[in-house]
């Protein structure tokens, strides 16, 4: 049994981890704000005499002694991250600045979730872990986007500097259960939206591409990137499965056999056009690779939301 910090560990990624941390039967110690955590996401997991919830904010000095930490807390869709994106810069910042630390305090081994958002609005397709990116230091996206390139920085020098057993993953677009109804993200907007019958929104034209990797695909990578005694990364981690969000509207339309009409808005600044992962990296270093389809993925997760609004 290892002792196991997740910070965020109350939102839509980290109570997965959570749980199947908890499931291979470790100590678990979920630490969050709860600014966009929900105790639903974890009520489950709470009578669970190895689960530990702490609500505490991670831009705080964490006082504890665990053996690894995953660092996963981080508002990660635009409506969250733009709402305060001072706080937002605060906690790619000093969160990982917090868990570094406290990785160097108990040589724990320590990983840092990065996004495929530090590439920007990406020149290079599809995006490898040698691309720098393409990214607006004064967008309207730059708190989160060089928030976790800065967040990466630190990784990396606290290894140099100190020998901190570190790992840093870039995460492609995730969904699934657990995901908020309000997060903005286009597969729980489009979702809704559809069982609700409202008009889904595309914004631009609806040519722009995205892949959509489902969450328990997502979590096995994580927990093979901390377990890989050979490689620091950064890996990416994310479904080379690419599609039009267009696409992705009216497959939605069609597994709800919705009445809801496509509607077009003004595509908001920094938006990128192109977004796929490249993971040669992660299968070679990793054995690692999707195996839900977006079929399959989009089932359980209408599934998941027709229960949460009672449909």
């Amino acid at each position: 049994m290892k002792r196991i910090l997740v910070t965020g560990g109350a939102g839509f990624i980290g109570s997965h981890l959570c749980k199947r941390l908890l499931n291979q039967g470790h100590k678990v110690i979920c630490l969050d704000n709860m600014f966009t955590g929900t105790f639903d996401n974890i009520d489950v997991l709470c009578a669970d005499d190895n689960f530990e919830f702490i609500n505490a904010d991670v831009t705080d000095p964490i006082q504890l002694d665990v053996d690894e930490i995953y660092n996963l807390a981080c508002p990660a869709s635009p409506v969250h991250y733009q709402y305060d994106p001072v706080m937002t810069a605060k906690t790619s910042f000093l969160g990982a600045l917090n868990v570094l630390e406290l990785a160097r305090k108990c040589a724990a081994r320590v990983l840092q979730a990065s996004t495929s958002e530090i590439y920007g609005d990406p020149l290079v397709h599809p995006q490898t872990e040698e691309y720098r990116g393409n990214v607006s230091t004064i967008g309207p996206r730059a708190c989160y986007d060089e928030g976790k390139r800065i967040a990466e920085t630190l990784f990396f020098d606290y290894q140099r500097k100190y020998g901190v057993d570190i790992r840093v993953v870039r995460i492609f677009n995730t969904y699934g259960p657990n995901m908020l109804e309000n997060d903005g993200r286009v597969v729980s907007n489009f979702i809704i939206q559809a069982l609700k019958n409202d008009d889904i929104t595309l914004y631009g034209d609806g040519m722009q591409t995205r892949s959509f990797c489902y969450i328990d695909d997502l979590i096995e990578g994580l927990i093979k990137m901390m377990g890989n005694n050979d490689f620091n990364g950064p890996v990416n981690l994310g479904n080379p499965h690419e599609m039009t969000v267009y696409d992705l509207a009216k497959m939605i339309i069609e597994k709800t056999g919705s009445a809801s009409r496509i509607v077009y808005m003004p595509l908001p600044a920094d938006d990128p056009v192109k977004r796929k992962p490249a993971i040669e990296l992660a299968k070679s270093k990793l054995y690692w690779q999707p195996e839900v389809s977006i079929s399959e993925g989009l089932d359980r997760t209408i599934d998941y939301f027709k229960t949460k609004l009672d449909i």
